[in-house]
């Protein structure tokens, strides 16, 4: 059996940047990845699937040097947030001092960077193998890979995503509430030039957004309970559609590649800890889209756990993980309830007079300096 300090199942960002910190720092690291990592013509077309990366996991990305090249990279300046009766809000980075409040990442180039420099660290890295079994002792934990070979660590972290099978083989019980909407993504090339401003909008049943991409692009992403209307348009019809739904602010769109969905869903499980296995971003948490946080989150996850466990010779210390779950269960009950409760005040629409609060409260915190500032604070991490 070859053994290990730390085995992560799951190489997507968050498991990834967490193999690269724990390595930094010493410990000897496996990650198990289902499918074969590979990051052929990069250049060619571009990526649905897109993040926007705060100041702070920047930073963290950049102590791990593997921040992408940014000449694909997008820069979130400020943003217009406008409610759905005439409520509005608008607020930058500069009003807490910074130049960007995120960065916009494609997916595959973020992860390209993250496997290059895998590639030059310590870490095993075992792709298009997967796990089939999982069992703990007080003392230790073992992975069973479906090739037949046997994994011992102190410490096996789930980084699986939404639908982590480290978390169903736990028994950690997770509270799944569907939203009853789907995200749809997809890039457009625009018009006139987007400055640098995110933009969003509250409909009443949907919420669109409109990212900064590099050059004159835009990364849409589009909250809605009839994904499949979207889905079933033509090119030219999508485009005419999320144009006419912002208002022709960055004048006529022509769609880069064809539109994708993903169902949205509040997960919650009662622990992210169990002896010998912790949970790190999507197997441990998921938000709403609306503010974009949810990939910042893991990153957290990822920058915290490799912070305690290269403070332990034992990995998997019982009081260690006890000590991780606490730490980081403020600020992702924070940023679930405050994007559940957005999302909820602008959905509610038969309680008489909540639509003129919900919009005068947007309206009225964007005449409020500071309040704005705190805002803008907030969204760079701060």
């Amino acid at each position: 059996m070859t053994q290990y300090d730390v085995i992560i199942v799951g190489g997507g960002l968050v498991g990834a940047s967490l193999a690269l910190a724990l390595d930094s720092s010493g410990k000897r690291v496996a990650l198990l990845e289902g499918s074969v990592a590979r990051f052929d013509d990069l250049e060619q077309g571009w990526d649905a699937r897109i993040y926007a990366v705060s100041p702070l996991n920047r930073r963290f990305l950049e102590q791990l040097q593997a921040w992408p090249d940014m000449a694909r990279i997008g820069t979130i300046a400020s943003m217009d947030v406008c409610g759905d009766a005439g409520g509005r809000i608008q607020f930058a980075a500069s009003d807490a001092g910074a130049s960007a409040l995120a960065w916009i990442v494609e997916n595959r180039w973020l992860l390209a960077s993250l496997w290059q420099r895998l590639a030059e660290s310590g870490v095993d890295c075992l792709s298009g193998v997967r796990p089939q079994t999982l069992q703990t002792t007080a003392t230790s934990a073992s992975l069973g890979l479906e090739d037949g070979r046997v994994l011992g660590a102190q410490l096996v972290v789930g980084a699986d995503g939404a639908n982590s099978w480290v978390r169903e083989q736990t028994g950690l019980a997770a509270s799944i509430k569907p939203y009853g909407q789907s995200g749809v993504v997809a890039n457009f090339c625009c018009e006139k030039p987007h400055g640098d401003m995110a933009r969003q909008w509250f409909t009443g049943d949907s919420i669109l957004a409109w990212l900064p991409m590099a050059g004159q692009r835009i990364s849409m992403v589009w909250s809605t309970p009839r994904p499949e209307e979207l889905l079933a348009m033509s090119a030219e019809q999508l485009s005419a559609r999320v144009a006419a739904a912002g208002g022709h602010q960055l004048g006529r769109l022509e769609l880069l590649a064809p539109a994708a969905a993903f169902p949205l869903r509040l997960i919650q499980p009662e622990a992210v800890v169990s002896q010998r296995v912790v949970l790190v971003g999507d197997a441990a948490h998921t938000v709403h889209p609306l503010a974009g946080q949810g990939v910042n989150l893991g990153f957290q996850d990822a920058a915290k756990l490799a912070q305690l466990l290269a403070q332990r010779q034992d990995a998997g210390d019982w009081m260690l993980l006890r000590r991780y779950e606490r730490e980081r269960r403020e600020a992702v009950k924070t940023m679930q309830l405050t994007c559940d409760g957005l999302y909820r005040l602008f959905h509610t629409q038969h309680l008489p007079g909540l639509a003129w609060l919900r919009n005068t409260g947007l309206s009225l915190t964007n005449r409020l300096t500071p309040l704005k500032r705190q805002f803008a604070r907030h969204a760079i991490g701060f």
